[in-house]
């Protein structure tokens, strides 16, 4: 199988006389992984990877300006006509004894040796400079096949790093490609293993397979494997996951959405919103964006928008309330809700045309309480339209 050179991607034309250096001095060098996988998938290429023969000081005496980002691994990068490449030397390695991170990495000069430590055979592809295609595991075939298939034996694949499992069940969102029977099964029997690694990595899996192509399909693969048993919050909770394939059919592009409708499912209130996303490892923006839409989407659910709900939102905010609904597939109106925020007179506190400073002037009082209540008294008749939000129709608002 070869890849023509006129339909190659430029993501590879451009790196190829970064190969060709590599070659002409005596190593070998190819595109390897998912790459590989999404070109002969005709989908888009986001990032090449290169492997070679080559030892990460070798590739450092072949060009002037290297960094080493992961050289411990392989892994150099390399600065070349404004670009940069991640070049990792062909690896083997030992055994596993975190379930995540190898005891020892051992640097080979062999394609093979490298390709049968990766984890699926959709994945351990392989090619040359010239678009010719290097299957040493029959992944093409599993490609057609829509089929995730792990490279040799599947025990000792995820024994080696088990966040592969979580891998699985996310291509098989991504890809919408089915998981070898065999495969599935040691996924099953090792679940457990899941609990070894780290909620980072699991919570980046899982927000790709929850924006993946089939999520039913990832879904499905997730709870009926036991994976869903060892995430936090999940526990027990196979029902209420399997809620996640009633979603409208449309593309999820916000991490927030899936938070949202993840706590709205699972009947998480907003007080113990906070506790459970941390635990997921959220940033406390992405909290706080969270707690906010799922408390407007409950709203929602019986109410149409008033003042004081789109008030307590920002602009993102009440556009990502109306994409959960939709989801959900509940009424919503994107369009009006927008009109409807943008008509507001204010939007937050910073909006008002006086200030405490100003307050203080013009009612002649020392800082205090007062100040606070003041600004609030007129926020608020300024949202209901009691007066406008004028400075002189404020102060004289006050006076009344």
């Amino acid at each position: 199988m070869k890849i023509d050179k006129q339909v190659m991607p430029n993501e590879f034309i451009e790196a190829i006389p970064i190969m060709e250096q590599i070659k002409a001095a005596g190593f070998e060098a190819y595109f390897v992984g998912g790459s590989v996988r999404d070109v002969l998938l005709n989908k888009p290429i986001h990032d090449i990877d290169i492997a070679t023969s080559a030892f990460p000081e070798e590739i450092k005496a072949i060009f002037p300006h290297t960094i080493d980002v992961g050289i411990e691994h392989g892994t150099v990068l390399v600065l070349a006509e404004g670009n940069e490449y991640e070049i990792t030397t062909f690896r083997t390695e030992s055994t596993y004894q975190d379930y995540r991170r190898p005891d020892e990495v051992v640097f080979v000069r062999s394609l093979e040796e490298d390709l049968k430590r990766r984890d699926f055979t959709i994945n351990a592809l392989a090619m040359t400079t010239s678009g010719e295609i290097i299957d040493l595991f029959e992944g093409a075939s599993d490609l057609e096949a829509h089929l995730i298939k792990a490279v040799g034996l599947a025990h000792e694949r995820f024994n080696e790093d088990a966040l592969r499992m979580m891998r699985a069940v996310r291509f098989a969102s991504q890809l919408d490609f089915e998981i070898e029977e065999d495969t599935f099964a040691a996924i099953k029997e090792l679940s457990p293993l899941l609990q070894h690694i780290s909620i980072e990595r699991i919570h980046i899996e899982l927000v790709k397979l929850l924006m993946g192509k089939n999520r039913d399909r990832g879904v499905l693969a997730f709870v009926e494997s036991q994976l869903s048993q060892y995430c936090p919050g999940f526990k027990d909770k196979a029902d209420s996951l399997l809620k996640l394939t009633d979603l409208a059919p449309i593309d999820i592009k916000s991490e927030a959405v899936i938070w949202v409708i993840v706590c709205y499912l699972l009947e998480i209130d907003e007080n113990n919103c906070g506790m459970f996303l941390k635990k997921w490892k959220l940033s406390n923006k992405l909290i706080e964006t969270t707690k906010k839409v799922l408390l407007a989407v409950r709203y929602r659910l019986i109410h149409q928008w008033n003042v004081e709900r789109l008030y307590a939102l920002n602009e993102e905010q009440v556009i990502l309330t109306e994409h959960v609904l939709q989801v959900l597939a509940q009424p919503h109106d994107c369009k009006q809700a927008l009109s409807a925020y943008r008509a507001l007179p204010i939007h937050s506190l910073k909006d008002l045309a006086v200030s405490g400073s100003d307050l203080i002037k013009h009612l002649e009082q020392q800082p205090g309480p007062w100040l606070g209540e003041t600004l609030k008294e007129l926020e608020s008749a300024v949202l209901i339209n009691n007066v406008s939000n004028e400075k002189a129709s404020l102060l004289a608002y006050l006076a009344q």
